[in-house]
């Protein structure tokens, strides 16, 4: 008898040894019970809306799977930091969710800026960064093994914007952006753009964070002596509502175009002179019905938060989220890095009719533009 008593602790303790050395082994993040995520977001507080609504709709697609039982029996947690639309504290944020907090992986910032930001710090420390909300080219140019966009980026933005204005006869093009080297990506971009689709880019508007209204009314008379017929941008949502409303006083007589990126707030800050407008969206309409994911997008939206309306933002949270939750899936059962990588290596996912594409040396993520116009009532319509 106590030959056997003494066989069976031996036993136990093989097996709290080997319950030790797997624990060891798990990868950061990763529990029995539960995988965490990291997330450095503009939040700025809660002045930021589009962020507060990426979140809100992030929080409904992991709100959705958990309800349903996780992902293979584990329970999506989200932590998530303030970043205030800083590159810099987006960066050091993204540290510290891999090196105190321990997440699996980094998910979901937002501008360019910060993305980028998160980006190198994914790479220094080897761990994924899935669902970049932002069109930066630095995001896949060079190719980044790492890092896996969602949204389309905002080259095939341009594309689509300028070659609705050509269809229109618009033949001469102004191209507000940031005086930075991202800036600088994305004229490229638009000029390649602008060659291939046979039109001319006359103006190049480029501004620092800092211009004050004397340097708006430079662009905007820079812009009047190209006889630009069509102005788009890249991002800066304040500098071109200034932009729009200064050109517009000195009478210019070109079209204003514009990318998602705060397309809602620039739209709604100009009230009538934005009627008419065109904007690029890398999302469906979230106020229609027409698709599977709008139609998935609402009904977890309004559980999560009933009455309140539908945005661009939620509904872009709510996607990137749920295709968080598909790359997680294909992690397997025990879900190492290493085995989260191999479950997207040229991979096609598929998420409520939404074509997502990863292929070795491309993550192209998704190729969705959509063009939108602004009634006379403020709305978009596709």
């Amino acid at each position: 008898m106590g030959q056997l008593k003494r066989g069976w602790k031996f036993r136990v303790g093989l097996g709290a040894m080997l319950l030790l050395a797997l624990a060891a082994q798990a990868e950061d993040g990763v529990t029995a019970r539960q995988v965490l995520i990291g997330q450095t977001l503009t939040l700025q507080g809660g002045a930021n809306d589009y962020g507060v609504a990426v979140s809100e709709g992030v929080t409904a697609a992991l709100d959705q799977a958990n309800r349903a039982g996780g992902v293979l029996g584990r329970q999506i947690a989200l932590t998530v930091l303030d970043d205030d639309n800083k590159a810099a504290l987006a960066e050091t944020n993204a540290r510290q969710l891999v090196t105190k907090d321990k997440v699996f992986l980094l998910f979901g910032p937002i501008e360019g800026g910060p993305s980028t930001a998160v980006m190198k710090v994914a790479i220094e420390q080897n761990v994924p960064l899935f669902g970049p909300m932002a069109g930066s080219p630095t995001l896949r140019t060079p190719h980044q093994p790492l890092v896996f966009p969602v949204r389309a980026e905002h080259k095939e933005e341009f594309r689509a914007l300028m070659t609705q204005a050509r269809s229109l006869g618009m033949q001469r093009l102004a191209f507000l952006r940031s005086d930075s080297p991202t800036g600088q990506l994305h004229l490229d971009n638009a000029r390649r753009i602008a060659q291939t689709l046979g039109m001319e880019l006359v103006a190049d508007l480029p501004f620092k964070s800092d211009i004050d209204a004397a340097g708006i009314d430079t662009l905007a008379r820079q812009l009047a002596s190209t006889r630009a017929q069509m102005v788009f941008n890249h991002g800066g949502i304040g500098v071109y509502e200034k932009l729009i409303r200064q050109a517009q006083a000195i009478g210019v007589k070109a079209s204003f175009y514009g990318v998602n990126s705060g397309s809602t707030q620039l739209a709604s800050h100009l009230g009538p002179p934005g009627q008419g407008m065109i904007f690029s969206q890398v999302l469906p309409s979230p106020w229609e019905r027409k698709t599977g994911i709008t139609r998935a997008y609402q009904e977890a939206f309004a559980r999560l938060k009933p009455g309140q309306a539908f945005s661009y933002g939620s509904l872009e949270g709510y996607l990137t989220g749920k295709a968080l939750v598909e790359a997680l899936r294909r992690a397997g059962p025990n879900p190492t890095r290493a085995s989260f990588l191999a479950g997207l290596r040229n991979a096609e996912l598929d998420i409520d009719g939404i074509r997502i594409s990863y292929r070795d040396g491309e993550h192209v993520g998704m190729t969705l533009v959509d063009l939108a116009i602004v009634t006379r009532e403020g709305k978009f319509r596709h």
